[in-house]
């Protein structure tokens, strides 16, 4: 064998397991037909949060009066926007390359095919043969039929990275964490933009209690939502297209995005020329990521939701310390942490109050606003609030869920108490420091026991 591990996509799924496989003593390739580091550090995660951040930087300036600085005229320069977004993705592409040099893998810039299970066809029209071969080849945008994007008029989130100017009116169908995302950077750049969401509200996968506050917020902001809504038709204009929504008057669009979910890149990579099973556009595996075909893995978007780029990461560790006959725990995705990058950031982790119920749980909720919190209120922000959910019972930590500033990284203490299996007892003898946002979850806490200092 040419080697021992073989990855197919070099992704945050992909790039992980090649280096963990290599740390393990594996004499590793790692195959890939565009960049190192898939969609997530050049088309997603790292580029749209690159812009996000141009936009909090736009608002900062717009609001600067509160804070008794007086900027008397600005300008936003969007190609040097993102330009900044691009060259942040360069720069961390490259990193990886030398992460691949730095662990002896061999880097092979082309497609791969499965030839068999130890073959690979790749484009160069060369073979490699490896003992494991690990499938991370990532997904892409879903598309409607008769509606597909065309990369100007519709489009698909990489196409809404690279826009060569700030359309006036956007239509963005799909109001799930890429939708919402989108909404608030083209809206704080000044764009009307209009929500189209199938389901009964936008963000409809977070607890309800956190859609309705994002609703309200947007709003303000005025973006226009539809939610319980579907788009009939699209019809293309001379200057950008007419959006028919059922049961609404047609919405005219400079441009129209497309974000309603991920399929899998499950075709033409040789998967039905050795029988791996896959189902609706993902490939099936098993608590450690073996596909049915016993040498073969598959990780990342390519096997099915949470698409989250850490989920990835963690699949891919875990299948290598597998094949490694290492002993681990199989895959859990029920301390898996969710979030979404709007003003204001979206974190959860755990079950929804609906869900906990759904279980058959007596549950104990507590909520405490951000706007009750020193810390937030300094930095002029008071949007939000922190929601956590315990079990009455045992006290268990069963979910939390969060709308404010900087949510995202606040999340992480709730994900490393639950995988520590920690009751609300422990949570409110801890002492958490002052004036932090984590003091909203030592109070949230608080709440649920009738304990809340600051409410």
């Amino acid at each position: 064998m040419d080697y021992d591990v073989t990855v197919v996509g070099g992704g945050p799924g992909g790039y992980v397991a090649a280096i963990r496989a290599a740390q393990l003593g594996h004499k590793v390739a790692i195959v890939e037909e565009t960049h190192l580091g898939g969609v997530c550090l050049n088309w997603g995660c790292i580029p749209t949060k690159s812009l996000l951040y141009n936009a909090h930087v736009l608002d900062l300036v717009k609001n600067a009066k509160k804070y008794g600085i007086d900027i008397p005229s600005y300008s936003v320069d969007w190609k040097k926007v993102v330009k900044r977004s691009r060259d942040v993705s360069g720069r961390l592409s490259k990193g990886i390359e030398f992460l691949m040099k730095k662990n002896k893998i061999t880097y092979i810039p082309a497609r791969g095919v499965l030839k068999d299970k130890n073959t690979i066809l790749l484009s160069t029209k060369k073979t490699i043969t490896s003992k494991y071969i690990v499938l991370a080849t990532g997904g892409r945008p879903k598309q409607i039929p008769g509606m597909e994007c065309d990369g100007k008029i519709i489009i698909s989130s990489k196409e809404a990275m690279i826009l060569d100017k700030i359309p006036k009116n956007l239509v963005i169908i799909g109001a799930g964490a890429i939708g919402v995302e989108f909404a608030h950077l083209y809206s704080a750049f000044g764009s009307k933009v209009t929500l189209v969401e199938g389901l009964d509200n936008i963000v409809p996968n977070e607890d309800k209690d956190i859609s309705i506050e994002l609703e309200k917020i947007f709003k303000r902001k005025n973006i226009t939502m539809y939610t319980k809504s579907s788009v009939e038709k699209i019809t293309k204009t001379k200057t950008g297209a007419n959006v028919f929504v059922k049961g609404q008057k047609e919405i005219k669009a400079d441009v129209v995005l497309m974000a309603i979910g991920v399929a899998g890149n499950v075709e033409n990579i040789g998967l039905d020329n050795i029988k791996i099973k896959h189902d609706r556009g993902f490939i099936k595996v098993n608590g450690y990521m073996q596909t049915n075909v016993d040498n073969i893995y598959a990780i990342g978007d390519v096997c099915g939701p949470p698409l989250l780029a850490h989920v990835a990461s963690f699949e891919g560790t875990l299948a290598m310390e597998h094949l490694s006959g290492l002993d681990i725990d199989s895959m859990n995705y029920d301390n898996v942490p969710g979030c979404t990058y709007c003003d204001p950031e979206i974190a959860s982790v755990g079950l929804t109050e609906k869900a906990a119920l759904d279980q058959g749980y007596d549950i104990k909720v507590g909520k405490f606003p951000f706007s009750a919190l020193g810390k937030t209120l300094a930095e002029g922000s008071r949007d939000g609030f922190i929601k956590i959910i315990y079990d009455k019972k045992y006290g268990e930590l069963l979910g939390c869920h969060m709308i404010g500033k900087n949510a995202t990284n606040l999340i992480s203490e709730i994900s490393i108490a639950r995988k520590l299996e920690t009751t609300y007892h422990e949570i409110l003898k801890t002492i958490h420091p002052h004036p932090t946002l984590s003091e909203g979850v030592h109070e949230a806490t608080a709440a649920a026991l009738n304990e809340a200092i600051h409410i």
